[in-house]
């Protein structure tokens, strides 16, 4: 395949990606954007799954959202989901003119969180996506979010937090940091043992800085993608387990879905779906399929 390196504008800021294309001479392929899991850059899962969507002849749009990696913005390393969510509409966009694609036929691959900022940018501009695949999708809303971060007293417990480090931020322009993942902090975004996050030969990249700005709390745990589902219509598949994170939300989800939509009960943990062979190659064969075959819009 063949990896260039592209630049595109959103909220004022450039960002920089890796669009994958498939071997080949043939005619413009489909395009897709591709969106890693809540923290992460492109050189995280989100390469991973573009590089194996090329490799199954779809060209394949990995970036770094605004605030991380090789894009600009400020804060750094910050989940603000509306941001994310603004910048793969400017993505999906971008690839809506790009020449080297089939403009037509562009869609979105969404892994964890990425899941959830894609449907939620697919209902707020359907026009630019044709098909989306969620991939261990981590769709969240208030109830799941109170089970997940310790009930009302810790979700209450970090937005304080994070109001705090915002009023910071807005006072003195310091932006308030812990590890995203820590075996001994317990403020970390991800308190525990990640090995995913923790081994350099698995997504402890050198472009990956581990570190997750507080001030992010109260937009991430606020964020309901569950509830923009009725507002998707383009068609949807998701590939999810029962032992990855929150197969109850790909549940709500599925019920509340208005356009047509496949869902594919895999074996796995959340982090096998990240760069388990077995697991990622069984999701990309399905990604790739239903991509290929519905991303006209």
């Amino acid at each position: 395949m063949t990896v260039r390196q592209v630049e595109f504008r959103s909220g004022g800021e450039t960002l920089v990606g890796d669009l994958h294309l498939p071997p080949g001479d043939g005619p413009p392929p489909p395009a897709v954007v591709v969106a890693g899991s809540w923290t992460t850059v492109k050189e995280q899962m989100a390469g991973r799954y573009a590089r194996g969507l090329a490799r199954r002849g779809i060209a394949a749009l990995a970036f770094d959202f605004r605030g991380h990696g090789a894009s600009g913005g400020s804060p750094r390393d910050a989940e603000l989901p509306d941001r994310k969510v603004a910048d793969l509409v400017a993505a999906a966009g971008f690839l809506r003119r790009c020449s080297l694609v089939d403009t037509a036929r562009v869609g979105g691959a969404g892994v964890c969180a990425g899941a959830g900022y894609l449907a939620v940018a697919a209902a707020a501009e359907p026009a630019l996506f044709g098909s989306l695949a969620l991939i261990a999708p981590w769709l969240h809303d208030a109830d799941l979010v109170g089970e997940v971060y310790g009930g009302e007293a810790g979700v209450a417990e970090r937005i304080r937090r994070g109001e705090a480090a915002a009023a910071e931020f807005a006072r003195t322009g310091a932006v308030r940091y812990v590890p995203a993942v820590s075996t001994t902090d317990p403020a970390a975004a991800m308190p525990g043992p990640f090995r995913y996050y923790l081994d350099p030969a698995r997504g402890a990249v050198p472009q990956w800085p581990n570190r997750f700005a507080e001030l992010s709390w109260p937009h991430w745990l606020r964020f309901d993608p569950i509830a923009v589902a009725s507002r998707v219509a383009a068609p949807v598949l998701l590939v999810h387990s029962e032992d990855a994170a929150l197969p109850g939300g790909v549940r709500k989800f599925l019920a509340r879905l208005a356009g047509p939509s496949t869902v594919h009960w895999l074996t796995g943990t959340q982090f096998d779906f990240y760069d388990d062979e077995p697991t990622v190659a069984a999701a990309l064969d399905l990604a790739a399929a239903h991509l290929a075959d519905r991303s006209r819009g």
